[in-house]
């Protein structure tokens, strides 16, 4: 076939109807995940009752974000991962290495929609409801539209043009029949396999295919149903406790968007900017802050970092230091509520969410007040501040952003006072950053920015609930291949010192 005519045929723009669409559906499942709970609370506290299938409908909310979430990802070509052997390779050779990644992505994205259809089919059969009139089957096929939808779009992100994506076609279907009419055993299949996905995370395979086609492989390779994927992704995403993170999230997205990273500067630039080594301590407890409620050191680092650079620079340390401290600084958060890893491991490991939160507090505050005192080390050699405590100035800077410094305190007020669920006190978390950024200051408008600010956060919980499911089905198939048990075994056999186990365990975790 001559496909020599299609290669320098320009290739269409995306529809802007459907990307509007997409827009408007993930912001519109966000706002329903924010108002019924809110509701729920009302209705509980004033009248004694609830809506009945609320939390049910939440919890499938954050499946159908999780899954539009990650086609919007692909869209954007923004899906997370971990490329960087495409660095080193010369500038000829990016290009099919692009091509070779996205291709293979789609391949293993297939047979995760797939896998998923067999799922959804199981689970038509078995005839549920969701809702009254709802069946639970309808909800759960937006896991095979949503691989479709990633699909296609890795199909296109491999090449700028149309003979370019007529091959990934080709390779996409090559794969596919290959896993269907092998003619080795699925079990001689299984290292070849792997180590071409290997290959391809290197040189730049988004996560999720990663963590996906592992499970594939090993799944197909033991010759057990690969739906056991989708039934743990699904598992995971519709976990009762899992709503609070797109809505702590989202919380923390409205914070970034709107104009809180300015106020919040001001306060801590008025309170320990004044004496040497102050600017490394507030930008310590700010990225801090904004991690918390953020849940990832990219949103805060794009909301501070514009603002606290030209500080560190303008306190005389050096550039490197600098950029070290702000892009260390942007991950203190994660072990202060209600950030998302202590969420994640208490719905992983089935501990309290509470319990986690109040763990995390002391090695949270250990490792800001570390990364403190670095940066006042750092800036020893730099000359005293000129700059004076003002109580005016820290007064005034104070009550500006007590709104702002006022969310922690609803949040955990929220989760710790017992009239809220955690995902109950997420909302209301969200609910509380909305009215701030949007009436109070308004920074936001309703129309022209709150669309974007949730579409953006959609896009970032898709991509993280879309390697979480994944990693889970992955896992799903270690339990029942017994490997946590033989590495235990081993450990116990091999290794007597508590620290020499500890230090090999965190070898192995910095490693994965």
């Amino acid at each position: 076939m001559d496909l020599g005519h299609l290669e320098d045929q320009p290739v269409p723009q995306p529809v802007g109807f459907w990307h509007r669409a997409e827009n408007l559906l993930i912001t519109f499942a966000l706002a329903i995940m924010v108002v019924l709970p809110v509701t729920e609370i009302i209705l509980r506290a004033g009248w004694s009752t609830g809506l009945a299938g609320s939390s049910t409908l939440v919890q499938h909310l954050t499946l159908v974000v999780g899954m539009l979430g990650g086609a919007l990802a692909a869209r954007d070509g923004r899906l997370l991962a971990l490329s960087t052997a495409t660095t080193l390779l010369p500038a000829n050779w990016k290009g099919r290495t692009h091509w070779f990644s996205q291709s293979f992505g789609a391949a293993i994205s297939v047979w995760l929609c797939v896998a998923s259809v067999q799922f959804v089919l199981v689970e038509k059969e078995g005839g549920n409801f969701l809702l009254p009139g709802l069946p639970l089957w309808i909800i759960q096929s937006i896991l095979p539209l949503g691989f479709g939808a990633i699909t296609l779009r890795l199909i296109l992100h491999a090449s700028a043009h149309w003979r370019g994506r007529l091959r990934a076609v080709l390779f996409v279907a090559a794969v596919v029949a290959l896993g269907i009419w092998s003619p080795w055993p699925a079990a001689h299949m299984v290292w070849p396999a792997m180590t071409i996905l290997f290959a391809a995370t290197l040189l730049g395979a988004p996560v999720f295919v990663t963590l996906g086609g592992a499970g594939l492989i090993l799944f197909w390779g033991a010759d057990q149903p690969i739906a056991a994927l989708p039934v743990e992704h699904y598992r995971l995403v519709t976990n009762p406790a899992l709503p609070s993170i797109p809505l702590f999230t989202l919380a923390g997205y409205f914070m970034a968007e709107g104009g809180a990273s300015r106020r919040l500067v001001r306060v801590f630039q008025a309170l320990v900017g004044w004496f040497r080594g102050g600017p490394a301590i507030a930008t310590a407890l700010l990225c801090a802050f904004f991690t918390s409620l953020t849940g990832g050191s990219g949103v805060t680092i794009l909301a501070l970092g514009g603002l606290l650079m030209p500080v560190l620079l303008a306190a005389k340390y050096s550039e490197r230091d600098a950029l070290g401290l702000l892009t260390g600084a942007g991950s203190l958060g994660i072990l202060l509520p209600p950030c998302l890893p202590v969420i994640l491991y208490a719905i992983i490991a089935k501990v309290g969410i509470k319990e986690m939160f109040l763990g995390g507090l002391i090695p949270g505050i250990l490792l800001i007040a570390m990364t403190a005192a670095w940066g006042v080390w750092a800036g020893r050699r730099a000359p005293a501040s000129k700059m004076k405590f003002d109580f005016t100035e820290a007064r005034a800077a104070t009550w500006a952003a007590k709104w702002e410094l006022l969310l922690p305190v609803v949040s955990l007020g929220a989760l710790f006072s017992g009239w809220a669920t955690p995902v109950e006190a997420a909302a209301v978390t969200a609910c509380y950053a909305f009215v701030i950024e949007v009436i109070i200051h308004r920074d936001l408008h309703i129309f022209r920015d709150c669309p974007r600010v949730l579409t953006e956060a959609g896009l970032l919980i898709g991509g993280i609930l879309l390697i979480l499911g994944v990693a889970l089905g992955l896992t799903n198939y270690f339990i029942d291949a017994q490997i946590p048990d033989t590495l235990a075994l081993w450990a116990a056999e091999h290794v007597k010192s508590r620290w020499i186990f500890l230090l090999g365990l965190n070898l192995v975790l910095l490693i994965v």
